[in-house]
């Protein structure tokens, strides 16, 4: 085997050196490695407008990941670039709670801090070694369990971060006010009330990561059952991260870890979706109703699209493919538009449905409040080939539990089939559920528009795809319908 020369060695050295700083780096610097999926950076971006959220996720996917970087954010001040949530420009103070003090310590404190009861590995967690302006204040409810830390925040001053445990029960949670609270794992209610009231006259915030094993509990009631303009709930499944171009699960991966999880926990634990029982709507598997794009459809395919206008919650529009042969429905788009104008809704479905009808919900008669015109015609000068009434079934009516009786059984016996990437659509497919043996009407706007789709089926039209032709010819038989009905 031939000798390396002196110059060939040095060059060695040098690299190893370098591999070894890098290796170095990366232990020491891991939040500069932090690179979020889209469900982890829309959840960050909440904080900026919602006091309370919840990241509901399914396990080892990255909802910890997500609490310990915006912790660190919080207390360093040393934002990223492009950072579009909460930004406090002073040294802010704040809990990181778990279920146990062995929970919080291992999860919350490793995660921040470095792995406990290891001196040389203080510092790899997401908060930068340097940044710690003392030892942490040791614990007495575990070993190697910290109190509180101490940290150099940009503006000069020093934030600080205590560590607690629900076990500890809810009058331990009273007393001081702070910035922001992150519960890891789901708080009982007592706790988290007396969390939202510490961060009240800070105008602060409470943020949530978990995974909703204990089913409908009143946290999970608070999120789903209970709307407000202050709240929010974001969820990631382990098809979000298995789809990132970089997510640390691979499709390869993602079955087997799936059909490892017992199969009454398998939506929880893989979806982020809490044990509704038998408040669920629809039950039928994801797998049995969601496929691939449709890429070519056929000219004889009949189009639809349906709308609700947002009145007090996003609006939404899908557009169905009703392949007449087999009578089977695919909902080829999905979309939810929050905030934006009734043009700008327009001209999104125009873009791809300029010729096709569009059915709409009877609130569409309701009058827009800077104009007095009816919602349908502003949608309608827009361009959109509005029907000329309101969505109801042929027999008349708008029966909510006749069009649900429809979807679920298209969804049994495969005529109603959703394109597996409308992760908004799939999400309230999961949530969809009964209180009380009615519907809750929260998060459904999607829901509403496919059950509109299925109730107006009969105006869905043969006609191409894509935005409206510059030259149309004009309908003389059917003047003031602006589609043809023949």
């Amino acid at each position: 085997m031939q000798q390396l020369t002196a110059a060939e060695m040095g060059l060695v050295k040098e690299a190893l050196a370098a591999l070894e700083g890098l290796d170095r780096h990366r232990t020491f610097r891991k939040l500069e490695y932090f690179r979020p999926y889209k469900k982890q950076a829309e959840f960050m971006r909440y904080g900026k407008s919602k006091r309370e959220r919840l990241f509901m996720a399914g396990n080892q996917l990255g909802k910890s990941d997500t609490g310990s970087v915006e912790t660190t954010y919080h207390l360093t001040g040393d934002y990223p670039k492009g950072w579009k949530g909460r930004v406090w420009t002073r040294p802010t103070h704040g809990w990181a709670a778990g279920e146990t003090a062995l929970v919080t310590r291992d999860v919350q404190q490793k995660k921040l801090c470095g792995l406990p009861g290891v001196p040389s590995l203080f510092g790899t967690g997401t908060i930068p070694k340097e940044r710690f302006a003392d030892r942490p204040s040791m614990s007495r409810s575990a070993t190697d369990a910290f109190d509180t830390i101490q940290v150099k925040h940009q503006s000069g001053g020093i934030s600080t971060l205590a560590f607690k445990s629900y076990e500890q029960g809810r009058t331990k949670f009273q007393g001081d006010t702070k910035d922001f609270v992150w519960c890891d794992e789901e708080p009982p209610m007592d706790v988290y009330q007396e969390c939202l009231t510490r961060v009240t006259a800070t105008r602060g915030m409470v943020f949530v990561t978990f995974t909703p094993l204990k089913g409908r509990s009143d946290v999970v009631i608070r999120y789903l059952e209970e709307p407000s303009p202050d709240r929010v709930v974001v969820t990631m499944t382990i098809d979000d991260v298995a789809n990132e171009p970089h997510g640390h699960i691979t499709p390869e991966d993602r079955d087997t870890i799936v059909a490892g999880y017992l199969p009454h926990e398998r939506e929880a634990r893989a979806k982020g979706v809490p044990l509704l029982g038998s408040g669920r709507v629809f039950t039928t598997p994801e797998e049995d109703i969601t496929e691939g794009m449709v890429e070519d459809i056929p000219l004889h395919w009949r189009k639809l699209v349906h709308i609700d206008f947002g009145i007090g919650h996003p609006f939404a529009w899908v557009l169905g493919l009703h392949d007449t042969d087999n009578d089977v429905v695919h909902i080829h788009i999905a979309q939810k538009m929050p905030d934006t104008l009734p043009s700008l809704h327009a001209r999104n479905i125009m873009l791809v449905c300029g010729e096709v009808p569009v059915a709409w919900p009877h609130d569409g008669d309701q009058r827009e409040k800077g104009t007095g015109i009816p919602l349908h015609k502003l949608y309608k000068a827009e361009g959109l080939k509005m029907l000329p009434e309101p969505s109801q079934w042929a027999a008349g009516g708008r029966s909510v539990e006749t069009g649900v009786l429809d979807m679920d059984q298209r969804h049994k016996t495969g005529r109603l089939k959703y394109n597996r990437h409308l992760a908004d659509l799939l999400e309230e497919y999961r949530f969809y559920h009964r209180k009380d043996g009615l519907i809750v009407k929260v998060r459904d706007d999607i829901m509403d528009c496919v059950r509109g789709v299925i109730m107006m089926l009969r105006f869905a039209k043969a006609v191409p795809l894509g935005g409206r032709s510059k030259i149309r010819k004009r309908e003389t038989m059917c003047d003031g319908v602006d589609f043809p009905l023949f």
